[in-house]
C-alpha cells in the first residue's frame, strides 16, 4: 500500500498537469469573443510589449482576463518574436491566431483607388484623407515631387497610372505615387510598342497627352477609339483639337463655367488657339484611353458633340456638326 500511494499521487499529478495543459491550450485556441462585430486596430510599434497587447485585447473583448491570458500565452504561445505594425484583431480570432499574426507580421492593409480622369492635385487631396497614410507630398514643391518620384518630364500630371493600390500603416503617399509611376511606365511602354500606323503622335509622352484628352472627353469605353480617331484625323490634317477640357485645364481658378472669353484667350492649353497638343497631359489617363490613343480606329469623323444620353454624336463635316450642336446642345430640332 505504501508503494502504491506515490504511484497514485504521480498519476494524479500527471492527470492534473495534462488537464491544465489542455485547458490552457483550449483557452488560447477558442474565439476571444465570438459575438464581437467591431474589430480592434492594434498599433504594435516601438516600445510595445506582449503584455500591452493582452491588455488592449482583453479591455476590448475580455474584460478582467488580462493576466490569465498573458500568463497562458507565456506558457503556450510564441510571444517573443512579435513584429511591429498595425494589426486588425477580430473577436472571432483566438489568442493563438493573434500571436501567429503578430509573429508573422501580417499587418492590416488599406486600399486606395486613384481614379482616371482626375488631376494630380485631386489625387493628392484624396491621399491626404487616407487613414494611416503619411502625407509627405505636401512638404514638396512640384519639382521636388518629380525628383522624389524620378519623373523626368516637365510635369507629374498624367504620368501616374489610375489603379487601386494597397498599403500598410505609416506608408507615405509618395510611396503610392512611386508605384503609380512605375505602373504607368510599363503600360505606356507596351502601348507604344503595339501602336498602330494610325497613331498620330511622335513619342510615348505625347501618347499620354493625347490619352488624357480622350479620358476627359468621354467616360464611355466604346467611344474612346472613336474620340481618338477624331483627334488623330485632326492632327494628321493640321486642324486644331478644339477641346474644352484642355482649355479648362489652362484656366486658373476655373469656376465651372467656360465662356467665349476663355476660348479666345491664348494659353498653352487652349487648343482653340494653339496648334497640336498642349505641353503636358491634363489629367491621369487610364489604360483604356492610352490604348485608344495608340490604336485609334479608322473613321471619317472630325467632330463630335455630347448627346442627351451621356454619349456623343460624331460628324464628318462642319455642317453636320453644326446641325448636331443645334439639336443636342441648343435644343433646336
Amino acid at each position: 500500500m505504501k508503494i502504491r500511494l506515490p504511484i497514485l499521487l504521480f498519476i494524479a499529478l500527471l492527470i492534473i498537469a495534462a488537464a491544465a495543459y489542455f485547458s490552457g491550450r483550449w483557452y488560447l485556441s477558442k474565439p476571444i469573443k465570438s459575438d464581437a462585430t467591431t474589430p480592434l486596430l492594434l498599433d504594435f510599434r516601438g516600445g510595445a510589449t506582449a503584455r500591452s497587447v493582452t491588455n488592449q485585447v482583453t479591455e476590448r473583448f475580455q474584460s478582467g482576463h488580462s493576466t490569465l491570458s498573458y500568463r497562458l500565452s507565456q506558457l503556450f504561445a510564441d510571444i517573443n518574436h512579435l513584429q511591429a505594425g498595425l494589426y486588425e484583431i477580430q473577436g472571432q480570432q483566438s489568442w493563438f491566431d493573434i500571436w501567429m499574426m503578430l509573429s508573422q507580421g501580417r499587418e492590416k492593409t488599406f486600399n486606395v483607388t486613384l481614379v482616371e480622369g482626375l488631376t494630380l492635385q485631386q489625387w493628392l487631396a484624396q491621399l491626404s484623407q487616407q487613414p494611416y497614410l503619411v502625407d509627405k507630398s505636401s512638404e514638396l514643391n512640384d519639382s521636388g515631387l518629380r525628383q522624389e518620384l524620378g519623373i523626368e518630364t516637365a510635369s507629374a500630371e498624367g504620368v501616374l497610372l489610375p489603379e487601386t493600390y494597397s498599403y500598410r500603416a505609416y506608408t507615405t503617399d509618395v510611396s503610392i505615387l512611386k508605384q503609380a509611376y512605375t505602373a504607368m511606365q510599363n503600360v505606356v511602354e507596351q502601348a507604344w510598342e503595339t501602336r498602330s500606323d494610325r497613331c498620330p503622335v511622335n513619342s510615348p509622352y505625347e501618347l499620354l497627352i493625347l490619352a488624357s484628352i480622350i479620358e476627359k472627353e468621354t467616360g464611355l469605353a466604346d467611344e474612346r477609339p472613336l474620340v481618338a480617331s477624331v483627334f488623330a484625323n485632326r492632327l494628321e490634317t493640321g486642324m486644331r483639337l478644339q477641346s474644352d477640357p484642355t482649355t479648362i485645364y489652362g484656366i486658373e481658378n476655373f469656376d465651372g463655367n467656360i465662356t467665349r472669353a476663355h476660348l479666345r484667350e491664348k494659353t498653352a492649353y487652349n487648343t482653340y488657339r494653339i496648334n497640336g497638343l498642349p505641353p503636358t497631359p491634363i489629367a491621369m489617363p487610364g489604360k483604356a484611353s492610352i490604348e485608344a490613343a495608340a490604336n485609334p480606329v479608322g473613321s471619317p469623323y472630325y467632330y463630335f458633340v455630347a448627346d442627351k444620353s451621356g454619349g456623343h454624336v460624331f460628324s464628318e463635316t462642319l455642317k453636320e456638326h453644326q446641325q448636331a450642336v443645334r439639336r443636342y446642345q441648343l435644343n433646336q430640332e
